[in-house]
């Protein structure tokens, strides 16, 4: 079981760097396009508030959204809104969540996401730090991928191949920066196609902010990797 104490806290530094930053913009900067393709900076921050609040229902044993329609009205409501509205949402739905994950609860209780997902509750802060970490970096404002923190780096390339692995249009694969080795695709054994890189490029490709241009490939051709 995951360590949600620890991620918790992971999740709350993640969130006060990501607050530091966007602090520098102006509301101009906020209605700028983002590294998201058709969501300016306004839709990832409206879409991190909604996020917190989505992942509070879920630990209170509520749905996570009312429906993929009302998720995604929510974040265009909420997109236009200046940077000091913004930021106060942030914050105040980050708080929101860390107080649900300090309330007593088993943690070893399997719960259920967005679209059908289940999950041990214990990995919901996790998540929680994934989607802070990534969407820092698809704001475009000088956090990259480069430079999360090493521990996030790592757990998510394992958390994303193990997203992939059994995965039919995914072709047996071994990842490695030269140090570590992760394996994915549709079949056990021993992989036939290896792609080497940094982790920050491995990372990039698996989640979908990098094309892979900076991998090295064996064994065939880099893999097409269906959306997250």
């Amino acid at each position: 079981m995951s360590d949600h104490a620890h991620d918790l806290a992971s999740v709350r530094d993640a969130t006060d760097r990501l607050l530091t930053a966007v602090g520098e913009l102006d509301n101009a900067s906020v209605t700028e396009p983002s590294r998201l393709p058709g969501w300016t900076r306004g839709h990832i921050l409206a879409h991190l508030a909604r996020n917190a609040d989505a992942l509070v229902n879920v630990l209170e044993g509520r749905p996570m959204y009312a429906s993929g329609e009302a998720r995604d009205a929510d974040i265009e409501r909420d997109a236009p809104r200046p940077l000091d509205v913004q930021i106060t949402d942030v914050r105040e739905s980050a708080d929101r969540f860390q107080r649900a994950g300090a309330a007593p609860q088993d943690w070893s209780r399997t719960v259920e996401l967005r679209n059908g997902v289940v999950d041990s509750a214990s990995r919901v802060p996790f998540r929680r730090w994934i989607e802070v970490e990534l969407h820092h970096v698809d704001l475009g404002i000088g956090y990259e991928l480069e430079d999360l923190p090493a521990e996030f780096v790592e757990r998510e390339i394992g958390f994303l191949t193990d997203r992939f692995t059994g995965h039919h249009d995914v072709p047996p694969t071994r990842l490695t920066n030269g140090t570590r080795a992760w394996a994915t695709g549709r079949e056990a054994g021993e992989p036939g196609i290896t792609v080497t890189g940094s982790l920050a490029d491995l990372l990039g490709w698996l989640a979908g902010r990098r094309d892979g241009s900076g991998l090295a490939v064996e064994g065939g051709s880099l893999p097409a990797l269906p959306p997250l």
